[in-house]
């Protein structure tokens, strides 16, 4: 029976150490959030206080967009053998994170709402309470920061050591939550003192809407590098005019050129192009051509088309 192979390429990606400890790590930190959630939520509901229940229903919107991160890993290791995906599974897990990153935006504007809600409905606060719900989502997050920032470490490590500098984008947007979250919590705490030493109420909603702008930012920044993967914006990336280089100058005189050049990601650290070349250099054929392209090993796949030209 014919079993069908892998490039080498998407090999080295799916069975990565690196994506072995982001998975891992991704799936713990979703169990810790997801289980402080339930504590919260189940307090809030035993005490009847609405600090408690709000901050649980929000954490659980951090828990499933977490979980999103590792179902990505989960299915792009699930699938990577599947003849359908031409160039690997890598871009579910940058889906993974561009979900994510809505989510994100998505938290950001139930932040505002409610926010909004409270400058102008103000309620009584039990600071008390509320601090201590604010410093336990805080102690959470940091311990969950360190578990993603330690796989963070091990995949730029990685890569470092490889000669490569792109980001585990998926495990970005996990860890953006954390942080933003974190963030929140930091803000939360800070305008919950303030009310409770000073009686200063509008500190509350203020903060929040500081806060959601801080989650927005990040929540962008997350969405524009995510979806210029999916959308294969890549022709402003170095490599470009590098393939252009050992193409064009290497020929000498001007005797060749790219007339059509496409290039695109199909790998956290891999890349596929199809170029079209006019010669003058008869000698010049797409193996002598791919030859050339091959001393970048970030090109993994090219299709290459020559036309001769010859000089009048």
């Amino acid at each position: 029976m014919h079993t069908k192979q892998i490039p080498q390429w998407i090999h080295d990606h799916v069975f990565d150490s690196g994506n072995v400890v982001a998975e891992r790590s991704t799936r713990v930190v979703m169990w810790i959030t997801a289980a402080t959630m339930l504590i919260e939520v189940g307090a809030g509901w035993w005490f009847n206080s609405m600090a408690l229940l709000a901050d649980g229903w929000h954490m659980s919107s951090h828990a499933l967009a977490i979980g999103l991160s590792a179902m990505a890993y989960a299915a792009a290791r699930r699938y990577a053998h599947d003849p359908r995906f031409a160039f690997g599974t890598w871009k579910i897990e940058i889906l993974g994170g561009f979900a994510s990153a809505i989510f994100l935006l998505g938290v950001a504007g139930m932040m505002v709402a409610g926010s909004v809600e409270r400058m102008f409905s103000p309620t009584p606060i039990q600071y008390r309470e509320a601090i201590v719900v604010a410093m336990l989502g805080l102690a959470v997050n940091v311990i969950c920061a360190l578990i993603l920032g330690k796989a963070h470490y091990h995949v730029h490590g990685h890569e470092h050591h490889h000669g490569h500098h792109h980001h585990d984008l998926n495990l970005k947007s996990a860890y953006v939550h954390v942080i933003a979250d974190a963030a929140t919590s930091m803000l939360a705490i800070a305008a919950l003192v303030g009310g409770w030493l000073y009686g200063w109420s509008w500190l509350d909603p203020l903060m929040g809407i500081i806060g959601a702008v801080l989650v927005a930012i990040w929540a962008k920044g997350l969405i524009v590098e995510t979806g210029k993967v999916l959308l294969d914006r890549e022709m402003d990336h170095p490599v470009v005019n590098e393939i252009r280089e050992v193409v064009e100058i290497n020929s000498g005189l001007g005797a060749s050129h790219i007339v059509d050049l496409h290039v695109w990601r199909v790998g956290q650290q891999s890349y596929s192009c199809a170029l079209t070349v006019v010669t003058q250099d008869f000698s010049m054929t797409p193996g002598v051509v791919r030859d050339r392209l091959a001393v970048h090993e970030e090109i993994v796949h090219s299709t290459i088309e020559v036309h001769y030209h010859q000089k009048i």
